[in-house]
């Protein structure tokens, strides 16, 4: 449940970033000056030209990612029943700021011509395809394997009747222990994607997720390899027929 204050903040902050790329973007404004301050600091300043089409790619992903922050927290609020695990108080302080930094950086890589205020045109490339219907494709599987999940706690009237583990079965849990974490880290390689693949710093950000979701997974995988013995032996970790 904790995770809805984490959705929370990251669908008013990538919001109010993806609003004010917009207005730089297509209506000739300069975007706040206190963001501008923190890219100097964070981005690349050096850059004045728009290399290729990476304004319209930024705008997409951090559009991506704020539609993704609306589904998972409407998951939160409506779908998925959570147990009453509690959190660390650096885990939730870490999750707050890594919500808002992920926005950041995404805005970050818009090239200094769109921080001061340039209009510029829109360009579809071949990977913001790719990337948009990767992204889809994760999103649908990942929603339906956080119904799953809910689906164990709950009767056939939608009504909770348990907190208690089950094996899931159906959709990508065939395969693996934790399809939602795989889903994960595939919306955010589609951002990659997104960004024209060869964006260093987002690719970075790929691989927090990967590790991160990583051991998520191994761990719950541990967890139902010892609480179930008759817990399907074929099933991977993370990815599937990999770990």
């Amino acid at each position: 449940r904790w995770f809805t204050h984490f959705y929370v903040v990251s669908v008013l902050w990538n919001g109010f970033l993806l609003i004010c790329l917009f207005r730089a973007a297509f209506l000739g404004e300069s975007l706040p000056s206190w963001i501008q301050d923190m890219h100097r600091a964070l981005g690349r300043d050096s850059q004045s030209k728009d290399m290729g089409n990476e304004h319209f790619s930024a705008l997409l992903v951090l559009l991506l990612l704020w539609l993704h922050s609306c589904r998972r927290l409407a998951e939160c609020l409506w779908t998925s029943v959570f147990s009453s695990g509690v959190i660390h108080i650096v885990q939730y302080c870490f999750g707050l700021g890594y919500y808002i930094a992920v926005g950041s950086t995404a805005l970050c890589q818009v090239p200094t011509n769109v921080r001061n205020g340039k209009k510029l045109s829109v360009q579809i490339c071949w990977y913001h395809i790719i990337g948009v219907m990767m992204y889809i494709w994760a999103s649908l599987h990942q929603h339906r394997c956080f119904a799953i999940l809910a689906k164990l706690r709950k009767s056939r009237s939608g009504k909770v009747v348990s907190l208690s583990h089950s094996v899931p079965f159906g959709d990508w849990f065939e395969s693996v222990s934790c399809p939602h974490y795989f889903a994960e880290l595939l919306i955010y390689v589609s951002m990659s994607i997104t960004l024209g693949i060869h964006n260093v710093t987002w690719w970075c950000v790929v691989m927090y997720v990967l590790f991160n979701q990583a051991l998520a997974a191994v761990l719950c995988h541990e967890f139902y390899q010892k609480n179930f013995s008759s817990y399907p032996k074929h099933r991977k970790a993370f990815i599937p027929l990999v770990f």
